[in-house]
């Protein structure tokens, strides 16, 4: 019985010094100089290098905020390409401080892989793309069909569900690489990809002939991405937690990029207390008063970087709107 006790006390031990070393994020960060997040190997309009090699996309505006808010104006961010595959070990590993990278907040990967989300950045789902030729009009015409798609994701497992439920058969064509499974349907191994709504959008940008593809009107899941920490990790997980909130909050109460200075005399009291003029709110994430501001002037507010990210490629924003303009986006309140 000792024995089984001090095993369990080892355990116990071993999950508490993870935790520890973990919860030290916002000190390393500082002490580096630099955010390094975790983004994907390349979806237009969600994170990918420009014809610059500069990483552009709202999860990648995401993560310049964030480091604004926690390093001041000018941030450095290191931007760590990753598969579906590894994402999840390379943030529980500590390669990277935060994961920005088009992930979907699920039961089981909140319960089961010792990491907490920070919040809801955008609301997807699950769609198809395939070409025109096929003559195909809805999902329901694809029974029989093969699917090219990116393997350590939640679309294998939602496509399976979806034809099950319609008693449909299909086969799955998985990759590592999303470029991969893109260039494997381009080349016609499978007759229809599929993936998230928004990354279709911007995938079919790559294609030598994106006119000659369609992405068919169904969304079959709900897909609702956002960053994601290491559990354990409280502190960081606030501050990630409430520079999302800031930028949703932002554009309900009408602040934008441009008009940050002018915005913090404004007479209404939650805008106040947002950039930094009354309540010093910082000093309760670790921050300075400024962090908020920061992080809205180094991007603007949700609305600006959806417009010139997912929105640039011909996507309308759908629910991704504030609960105020007629969307379900929803922070809670500074106060």
């Amino acid at each position: 019985r000792r024995r089984r006790w001090t095993g369990s006390l080892a355990v116990i031990a071993g999950l508490l010094g993870a935790q520890a070393a973990a919860a030290d994020t916002l000190t390393e960060i500082r002490q580096r100089g630099d955010l390094r997040c975790g983004v994907t190997q390349g979806y237009p309009g969600i994170s990918a290098p420009d014809d610059t090699g500069v990483w552009r996309g709202m999860d990648t505006d995401y993560c310049r905020a964030l480091a604004a808010a926690i390093l001041g104006p000018k941030p450095r961010v290191t931007f760590v390409p990753l598969s579906a595959k590894v994402r999840f070990t390379a943030l529980q590993a500590g390669t990277v401080d935060i994961l920005a990278r088009y992930t979907s907040w699920t039961f089981s990967r909140d319960t089961r892989l010792g990491i907490n989300f920070a919040g809801i950045l955008y609301h997807d789902g699950q769609g198809f793309m395939v070409r025109r030729t096929l003559g195909v009009a809805s999902a329901r015409q694809l029974s029989g069909a093969s699917l090219c798609t990116t393997t350590g994701t939640t679309t294998e497992l939602n496509a399976a569900d979806y034809f099950r439920s319609h008693g449909m058969t299909l086969r799955i064509v998985a990759f590592e690489k999303a470029d991969e499974a893109l260039a494997a349907y381009e080349a016609g191994r499978c007759d229809a990809y599929t993936t998230a709504r928004m990354a279709l959008a911007g995938q079919r940008t790559k294609l030598k002939d994106p006119a000659a593809h369609v992405v068919l009107p169904d969304t079959i899941s709900k897909e609702p991405a956002g960053p994601a920490v290491r559990q354990g990790d409280d502190r960081f997980l606030k501050v990630a937690r409430w520079v999302l909130n800031a930028l949703v909050a932002a554009e309900e109460l009408g602040i934008t990029r441009a008009d940050v200075p002018a915005m913090a005399d404004s007479g209404n009291p939650e805008i106040r207390r947002l950039l930094g003029r009354d309540g010093d709110f910082g000093r309760y994430l670790g921050l300075d008063p400024l962090w908020a501001a920061r992080a809205i002037g180094a991007v603007g507010n949700h609305g600006e970087m959806f417009a010139r990210s997912i929105g640039a490629l011909g996507l309308s924003r759908g629910v991704n709107r504030p609960w105020n303009k007629g969307g379900i986006l929803y922070a809670p309140p500074f106060r």
